[in-house]
C-alpha cells in the first residue's frame, strides 16, 4: 500500500468531522461526574480557585476543561479565583476567563477576579493558606486585592470550597501535598492524558474528590453541562483517526498473509 493513500485517509478521517460535526456518543465516567455534582452542589455565592497550572504546549486538552468549569460556575453563582503556577500560563488563563466572562455576563472582581502569577509554587500554596492578601497583594491588572469586592469575606482557604488544578505536570501533587494535606482544602483536577494514570491513587484516597481526564474528559464535561464544543470536536476527530488505525492494521495484516500465501 503506497503510504500516500495511508496520509490521504488521515486527512479525511481528521477534515470530515470538522465539516460536518459528526457527534459520536460520549458516556460519562465516574470522575467527570463527581466533580460536576460537587460543584453543582455547592450553594451560590460560594468561592473556588480554578488554578491554571500549564502553558500553550497543553491548552489544546486542558482550555476546553476551564471553559466548560467556568460557564457551571458563572451559571450557578459560584465566585472563581484564578491564578497559575506557570509564568507562561498567565496571558492564557487571562484571555479565556475574559472570553467566557463576556460570553456569561461575569464581572470582573464580583463573580471572578484573576490574581496572575508568584514564583515559588511551594511557598505560593503554603502563604495563601495563611492569608491570600499577603502573596498576591495585587491581581493580575494590579488592583490591591484587599479592595476587590468578592475578595474581602475571603481571608484563606477556609473560605474556599474547593480547588480544581488543571495541570500538565506535577502541580496537583504538590497542591494536594501542601493545602490538603495541611489545611484540609478540598480539591479536584484536570489533567492531560499522558499523567492521568498518576491521579488515580488520589482518587481512591479521598484527597481528589473529582477528576477530568484529557480530551475525553472535556468532552464529557461539555456534555454535562449541554454545551458541545472543543472537546467533543476534538474526540470525534480522535475516535475516527483511532478507528482508520485499527482498519489500516486488519489491512496491513491481510496484505501480509495473501502476500505469504502466494510466495508459499
Amino acid at each position: 500500500m503506497d503510504r500516500r493513500f495511508v496520509y490521504i485517509l488521515v486527512a479525511l478521517a481528521v477534515i470530515i468531522p470538522m465539516l460536518f460535526r459528526v457527534n459520536l456518543p460520549v458516556s460519562v465516567s465516574e470522575p467527570t461526574q463527581k466533580l460536576y455534582d460537587y460543584i453543582e452542589a455547592l450553594p451560590s455565592d460560594s468561592t473556588i480557585i480554578l488554578a491554571f497550572d500549564y502553558g500553550p504546549s497543553s491548552l489544546a486538552e486542558l482550555n476546553p476543561m476551564a471553559k466548560s468549569l467556568l460557564r457551571q460556575c458563572f451559571d450557578n453563582d459560584v465566585r472563581v479565583i484564578a491564578l497559575t503556577l506557570y509564568p507562561d500560563g498567565t496571558t492564557l488563563a487571562s484571555t479565556l476567563i475574559q472570553e467566557i466572562a463576556e460570553e456569561k455576563g461575569a464581572v470582573d472582581g464580583e463573580d471572578y477576579v484573576f490574581l496572575g502569577f508568584r514564583p515559588g509554587a511551594t511557598q505560593v500554596i503554603l502563604g495563601m493558606g495563611s492569608d491570600i492578601s499577603s502573596v498576591f497583594e495585587t491581581d493580575y491588572s494590579g488592583k490591591a486585592t484587599t479592595e476587590i469586592p468578592m475578595m474581602k469575606d475571603i481571608t484563606n482557604y477556609a473560605q474556599i470550597s474547593l480547588l480544581i488544578d488543571l495541570a500538565s505536570g506535577s502541580s496537583t501533587e504538590v497542591w494536594i501535598t501542601y493545602a490538603n494535606v495541611q489545611y484540609n482544602l478540598q480539591i479536584a483536577a484536570g489533567v492531560t492524558g499522558v499523567i492521568i494514570s498518576q491521579m488515580y491513587p488520589y482518587l481512591q484516597t479521598g484527597q481528589l474528590v473529582g477528576l477530568i481526564s484529557g480530551i475525553l474528559g472535556a468532552a464529557e464535561y461539555e456534555r454535562l453541562i449541554d454545551v458541545p464544543a472543543k472537546g467533543m470536536l476534538w474526540i470525534n476527530i480522535e475516535s475516527f483517526v483511532h478507528l482508520l488505525i485499527v482498519g489500516l492494521v486488519v489491512a496491513g495484516n491481510i496484505i501480509f498473509f495473501n502476500q505469504r500465501r502466494r510466495e508459499e
